[in-house]
């Protein structure tokens, strides 16, 4: 119904303000910034390290003050758990799924590879600011809920490893030895891989699986005589 501006409007006619509006605006304001500072400091924490960052660095990228930073994250180790941990835990989301559909061990250990290659294809700059903060020797590196869900990570990987040694398909080895050089894999990757290059990162797993595969896998009788 049009508004008639010469009719008189009582105070109980007065629309309600949208009390909520502001607040809610706010709230998704802060939660932009703090995206928009998040995916910052993982291009600094990823070129430079934890050391070689500082939050001038990102205050200045971000062109925000320092006390401006401050509001969102208190510091720089705040900031740096926060990445880690939100990137830790998408990983393992990542490599969940294909291994609890795989039947063998053998395919859980595929799935789980060529998932952290689809992820570190996607996300370099996250694993490669995750790893770094592992195998940094600093103080401040993130410890608590980001070591629980690394753990869970390499633990994943080395059950599918046991089963796969069960089920005879690997030779009897060390899981967590075995895992800890296909996790080298990947986290070397990120130091020499351009995108650009020829192969993908799930290509480069690929052909690093068919290696190690080739020296895990049984042999079989036949594979061993060498013919006349």
């Amino acid at each position: 119904m049009p508004h008639d501006s010469s009719s008189t409007m009582t105070p109980a006619d007065t629309p309600p303000e949208p009390t909520d509006s502001r607040p809610s605006s706010g709230r998704r304001s802060a939660s932009v910034r703090q995206e928009q500072l998040i995916d910052i400091a993982l291009r600094f924490f990823a070129r430079k390290g934890y050391e070689g960052t500082s939050l001038r660095d990102i205050a200045q990228e971000a062109r925000i003050t320092k006390a401006a930073l401050y509001y969102h994250f208190p510091n720089k180790e705040a900031l740096y758990e926060r990445i880690v941990v939100s990137g830790m835990q998408a990983l393992l989301d990542c490599v969940a799924e294909p291994v609890a559909t795989a039947r063998t061990g053998e395919a859980k250990v595929q799935g789980f590879m060529l998932a952290s290659a689809d992820y570190l294809d996607r996300s370099r700059d996250s694993w490669i600011a995750s790893s770094n903060a592992f195998w940094s020797g600093y103080e401040a590196a993130p410890r608590g809920s980001a070591v629980t869900l690394r753990d869970a990570y390499e633990g994943l990987l080395r059950r599918c490893i046991v089963q796969a040694v069960s089920e005879g398909a690997f030779r009897p080895v060390d899981a967590a030895m075995a895992g800890r050089m296909l996790l080298s894999m990947l986290n070397h990757i990120s130091r020499w891989h351009s995108r650009a290059g020829p192969l993908t990162t799930r290509q480069v797993i690929e052909q690093y699986l068919d290696f190690a595969f080739g020296g895990l896998r049984v042999q079989s009788p036949q594979s061993s005589v060498t013919p006349a």
